[in-house]
């Protein structure tokens, strides 16, 4: 369960900055802050523990379970990248599928970075924000945490759900994407305390931290200084 804190902590670590003074397009924070405790409380009581237990796993273990469902988000990142007019981009993502489907094992080993080939960070969100779709109200999914109804939505054209629908095995499907939750939420579990000291407001700091990395990654780290979130 990848909970709202991933994405402060992730605002914090790279330094992303709100760029100009904007009011966020929350109209439904009541509801929010409902979804938001309930997601929060299930993070302390279940999550947290399972992401604890993990972390105790081998290190090169942990690592293989990383790159493999990051060699799946390269697919979904080459796709949006020609979708977004760029194709360089997409190329270099796709030569990273190839180098590690191959010769890193179904992409348990990153074998494409140290070639060169830079990792990127894009999906079909960002692919609607650059062909001009406006984010919409901020929108906290049960489970999923922080989100619009734009970039909600638009996660089921992630090839990992896609992958999940295609498998004929129920069980096997749950599993895979509780794991590539579980192994995103542990790799988090040192830096909360980053949060627990900058927030008076959980919430509104979470909050405004996720529309600021959003901002970012639409802008592929450069982002304008506009005074309206796209």
């Amino acid at each position: 369960m990848r909970l709202p804190i991933a994405f402060a902590v992730l605002l914090l670590a790279s330094g992303c900055a709100t760029v100009g003074k904007t009011e966020p397009n929350d109209p439904w924070e009541k509801m929010n802050r409902a979804v938001f405790a309930f997601n929060d409380s299930a993070d302390a009581a279940l999550v947290q523990p399972l992401a604890r237990g993990y972390n105790q796993l081998p290190g090169p273990m942990k690592e293989g379970v990383s790159n493999f469902f990051g060699n799946l988000e390269d697919v979904a990142t080459a796709l949006n990248n020609f979708l977004q007019g760029k194709p360089v981009e997409g190329v270099s993502d796709v030569g990273r599928v190839a180098v590690n489907s191959v010769f890193g094992i179904f992409g348990l080993w990153d074998v494409a970075t140290p070639l060169g080939l830079e990792k990127h960070n894009e999906d079909f969100g960002q692919t609607l924000a650059v062909w001009g779709v406006n984010s919409g109200p901020y929108w906290v999914i049960p489970v999923l945490g922080p989100s619009t109804v734009r970039d909600g939505p638009a996660r089921i054209v992630d090839p990992s759900w896609y992958l999940g629908y295609k498998l004929d095995n129920a069980t096997l499907s749950w599993s895979m994407w509780a794991l590539d939750e579980l192994q995103g939420r542990a790799a988090l579990l040192k830096a909360e305390s980053v949060v627990e000291q900058a927030a008076l407001d959980r919430y509104s700091f979470i909050r405004d931290a996720w529309f600021s990395r959003r901002r970012s990654l639409v802008y592929d780290g450069n982002p304008p200084r506009l005074k309206e979130e796209e």
